[in-house]
């Protein structure tokens, strides 16, 4: 049986330094991905939707263990995209009006076909509310710039402040929405110990 771990051949995508931010391209790859809004931290949605993304991020995982392949990965962290209508809201932390896209990045033998198996496994065995809103879709993000915060989310902000620093200094200018990479276990580490890259696109 073949063992691939992803993060270490993806290399740069899945690590990042805490010192000082860096450049790197974002190839096309697949999600599964999953749109919502609300308090992450009180939003039954978001929960829904992150155990649905990992009990068929996990049922691919053994589908392809198991089958023809006989390929034995990892499944890749949580990413999560936030915005709001009001950008505002972000500083003033009234996180009710948070709008977010959680993915997971899914390796290159996930099939359209194999996709739907795994739905319908998770569908027969789980009933999770969250399945029927899960897309697998292609995602390009291109250039970015990227660093590694380690602490509570809720002390992301001179982090931040410190990468869009840095994308001025170096001659460009950011596009889109930024993303967070989540490295850690949200349900075990503690906050002070969490590690997250904060990615923004430019151009």
């Amino acid at each position: 049986m073949q063992k691939i771990d992803f993060k270490k051949r993806l290399g740069a995508l899945y690590s990042a330094p805490a010192k000082a931010p860096v450049i790197v391209e974002v190839p096309q790859m697949n999600f599964i991905m999953v749109d919502g809004a609300g308090d992450p931290n009180t939003s039954e949605e978001f929960q829904q939707a992150v155990e649905a993304l990992f009990s068929v991020s996990y049922t691919l995982k053994f589908l392809i263990k198991k089958g023809p392949l006989a390929i034995d990965y990892g499944v890749l962290p949580l990413e999560g995209v936030w915005w709001a209508e009001d950008m505002s809201v972000f500083t003033a932390g009234d996180k009710s009006s948070w709008k977010w896209t959680l993915m997971i990045m899914q390796p290159e033998y996930v099939t359209e076909e194999l996709y739907e198996q795994a739905l319908r496994q998770v569908r027969r065995k789980k009933g999770l509310p969250g399945v029927d809103r899960l897309p697998l879709e292609s995602f390009h993000e291109g250039r970015s710039a990227q660093v590694l915060h380690v602490g509570p989310f809720s002390e992301e902000g001179p982090t931040i402040e410190r990468l869009h620093r840095f994308i001025e200094e170096n001659g460009y200018r950011r596009r889109g929405r930024h993303r967070e990479i989540y490295l850690s276990d949200l349900r075990r580490a503690a906050p002070e110990k969490l590690k997250t890259i904060i990615r923004q696109p430019i151009e």
